[in-house]
């Protein structure tokens, strides 16, 4: 504990040195209004705030510092101010030495304390003269800039001083994830979504600290991963998708790009080749795959459950080989996801059989295995993870073999369920999810104990959508509430203080140009202030 101390006391003295040497002459402190912390519109809510009833102004004369030689912290404050730049048009210095400007700052400080008791843990200081945020991790601090975003007003308050300041509410949140695995999952494969969709979609998730996207790069309708050893797998299964149109598919290097740019937003891209079933358009590029009894053909519907793989042939295994070789040699996050869902047309014994088979070449490639909650009938091991999503049944089976498991109820958490009766897009085999049934739920209500939970995932299905406008339709705002369900403490989650902290994220929806679905269950606060463009320097 002294020890701690002592760190501290040294790291707040380096900060008031920095502060010091960063003006000669010390200004007459500005008179700040009241603002209250306990108020801002937090998503996800933090585990314990602590206001004080202050702010600190930020202006033109802030700077944000990191600490030196911590790995990705600088990064870090980089992507802060170019955010921040984004948002207000103010230009923030990042590490810049010698400035004689400089009367407040953003300090972003490697800690290492053991308070902070996981890697995105992180505590975050507000006061008049300076912004602290401490994490052990540039994770947690990554987490924390995300806070920090939402609590910078859009529009400045001009009374308080000459330049424009923008009132930042002081106080101190102290706060750490729920589940650690906190993800979405977007289905490319029915309908092909581009690179530049998929960082939209990134740089929306990360602002809610989601930390997984689950991508479903093959099914009945296409294939979307290139696979350099099986090329016919794109140029014949990637040319399709549901409705006739023309398809498309991620390059190898197109998803490197989006690996590394989820990357920088401390985001794990998770591939999925759905398997046994959902293959229709692996058998029609290789017929040797298919196990069906059925001359393949290229598919453009929505039904599920036809086709299969042969599972009893060993060329199918060496096929499986390459393609999970190849996207695992470029993803560098631990997990590869097979599948397995819906294998009607599989004999039980095959399926077990095929399962067993698939896990140990995902092992092979340094992979640990995802599957649909159908596989925990097969004989797999511990270390592989279920994602439940149907059958309670299989969710216990996967506890009994004491795996991991990802809460992804269909009735609860697929977004592409629809709102109600007037939805535009979207299915509703599962029941219709309205914003408030997609919040009003706990994943620990279902009888899985909380050590067997891993975290939360919401599939979003595109059979009906084929454009980003439609993906956030479905998506937003339902998807902010599940980054809630995933990182808040069940007794920090309650849906009428929640549907007020969901008002106010239109401004920001607004403008990313996000086309949500507008719930009438929800007061949207509309902001009645334009940003306005400023020629960028």
């Amino acid at each position: 504990m002294m020890k701690t101390f002592c760190i501290r006391c040294l790291f707040f003295a380096s900060l008031t040195l920095l502060l010091i040497a960063c003006t000669e002459e010390k200004k007459e402190r500005i008179a700040m209004p009241v603002t209250d912390l306990s108020e801002a519109s937090l998503i996800p809510k933090p585990l314990k705030t602590i206001p004080t009833n202050s702010a600190f102004p930020l202006d033109q004369f802030t700077a944000i510092y990191t600490s030196k030689n911590a790995t990705g912290f600088e990064e870090v404050g980089t992507f802060l101010a170019n955010k921040l730049k984004d948002k207000i048009n103010l230009t923030i210095p990042v590490n810049t030495q010698g400035a004689n400007t400089v009367e407040r700052v953003i300090y972003i400080n490697q800690s290492d304390s053991i308070d902070l008791k996981t890697p995105e843990a992180y505590q975050l200081y507000i006061n008049q003269d300076s912004i602290i945020i401490n994490s052990n991790t540039a994770e947690g601090a990554f987490r924390g800039i995300q806070t920090l975003r939402q609590l910078v007003p859009l529009k400045s308050n001009d009374t308080l001083a000459p330049q424009k300041i923008w009132p930042v509410p002081s106080g101190k949140i102290i706060d750490s994830p729920n589940f650690a695995y906190r993800g979405s999952m977007l289905d490319v494969a029915r309908h092909f979504f581009s690179v530049d969709d998929v960082k939209k979609y990134i740089d929306l998730l990360s602002y809610y600290k989601i930390n997984m996207l689950h991508l479903h790069l093959s099914d009945d309708q296409g294939w979307r991963i290139e696979i350099k050893s099986w090329p016919k797998l794109t140029e014949v299964g990637g040319s399709t998708e549901v409705g006739g149109e023309s398809g498309g598919f991620f390059t190898q290097e197109d998803y490197k790009e989006i690996v590394r740019y989820a990357a920088e937003r401390y985001m794990t891209i998770i591939p999925e080749i759905d398997m046994p079933g959902h293959t229709n358009a692996a058998s029609v590029s290789y017929p040797f795959l298919n196990g069906n009894g059925k001359t393949p053909k290229l598919y453009e519907g929505m039904r599920v459950g036809f086709s299969t793989f042969d599972t009893r042939k060993d060329t199918v295994y060496a096929f499986i080989d390459d393609v999970v070789r190849e996207i695992a040699a470029i993803t560098p996050g631990p997990y590869f996801h097979v599948g397995g869902d819906e294998s009607h047309v599989t004999k039980k014994k095959d399926y077990i059989h095929f399962i067993n088979k698939v896990e140990k070449i995902v092992h092979k490639h340094g992979k640990q295995m995802i599957g649909w909650d159908e596989v925990a009938i097969a004989d797999i091991d511990s270390t592989s993870i279920s994602q439940w999503w149907a059958s309670e049944e299989n969710a216990k089976k996967a506890v009994n073999k004491g795996m991991q498991i990802i809460v992804s109820p269909a009735k609860k958490a697929y977004l592409d369920m629809e709102y109600d009766t007037l939805s535009k897009f979207g299915l509703h085999w599962a029941g219709y999810i309205p914003v408030d049934t997609a919040y009003i739920w706990s994943p620990e209500e279902y009888g899985i104990p909380k050590e067997n939970i891993l975290g939360v995932e919401a599939p979003l299905w595109s059979e009906t959508i084929s454009n980003i406008d439609e993906l956030e339709y479905l998506a937003f705002p339902r998807i902010i509430g599940y980054s809630e369900l995933s990182w808040s403490i069940k007794e920090n989650r309650d849906w009428e203080n929640y549907k007020d902290r969901l008002a106010d994220q239109a401004p920001f929806l607004d403008r990313m140009d996000v086309k949500y679905y507008p719930s009438a269950l929800i007061d949207w606060k509309k902001s009645d202030y334009t940003y306005e463009t400023i020629e960028k320097d």
